[in-house]
């Protein structure tokens, strides 16, 4: 069995994979050693994966070096299943590329562009040939919303709303409508955009915003809040059979 340790900006997410088949996941504010130390010993784990945004804990990581038969902390130096074209590898986000390996193992033979919906949003696209072709980076909601509070003096602080309009009628509506149309208009157009030169292509949100956006986009979009522990995991499957 295999442990995946996603660290992100804000939250580690962690995930115990039977093969291909998730058998637990959990997320953490702050990751503890003895939550690590009982997953480890309550499902007989024997290999994991670090991937890292953040600084990683020393300890949990000499725990799992010495205590697992096989161990990875992964880089841009770590020997991945897909090909990546993308021109500067030692510069490009880990959670990115996990992300866009998730997308292939579940559908290998399309044209794949994926959302990740957290604190930045990201847009990968790898095509059928398994070439990781590249991708953009845009500010998330909640950067959004803490931009236009910090960078004017009147601006008050608000956060996403279900419920919101096309025109806002208060400050307060306008700042939750431009903030969240802007970036369902902007999804929106990178999906229309890729759907009309690129066939048989599959679309895939993850992050933390996903479910709170996928409902509210009117392209039809798959979610996979664990997209990027998919990916992880089958970049520890891919170096251990290269053993």
């Amino acid at each position: 069995m295999n442990i995946i340790i996603d660290i992100g900006n804000t939250r580690t997410k962690v995930g115990l994979f039977e093969d291909d088949k998730v058998v637990f996941v959990d997320s953490y504010r702050k990751l503890e050693y003895n939550t690590i130390f009982n997953l480890v010993n309550e499902y007989n784990i024997e290999n994991g994966i670090i991937c890292s945004t953040s600084n990683i804990n020393e300890k949990i990581k000499k725990y799992l070096q010495s205590t697992l038969q096989y161990f990875i902390e992964f880089d841009s130096s770590t020997p991945l299943p897909i090909e990546v074209l993308y021109k500067s590898r030692n510069t490009l986000g880990t959670d990115r590329i996990a992300a866009v390996v998730g997308a292939k193992s579940i559908f290998p033979k399309n044209n794949n562009l994926i959302i990740d919906a957290g604190t930045a949003i990201t847009y990968e696209f790898i095509n059928d040939k398994e070439q990781y072709v590249g991708g953009n980076i845009s500010p998330g909601l909640e950067i959004r919303f803490k931009s236009l509070n910090y960078f004017t003096s009147k601006l008050p602080l608000v956060g996403k709303r279900d419920k919101y309009n096309l025109i806002g009628q208060s400050t307060e509506e306008a700042i939750v409508n431009g903030v969240q149309n802007g970036l369902i208009f902007e999804i929106d157009s990178y999906i229309d955009y890729f759907k009309e030169h690129y066939n048989n292509l599959k679309i895939i949100i993850t992050g933390g915003d996903s479910d709170f956006l996928a409902n509210k986009l009117k392209n039809t979009i798959f979610v996979d809040k664990n997209l990027v522990l998919k990916g992880l995991n089958n970049i520890l499957n891919h170096n251990i059979n290269k053993k």
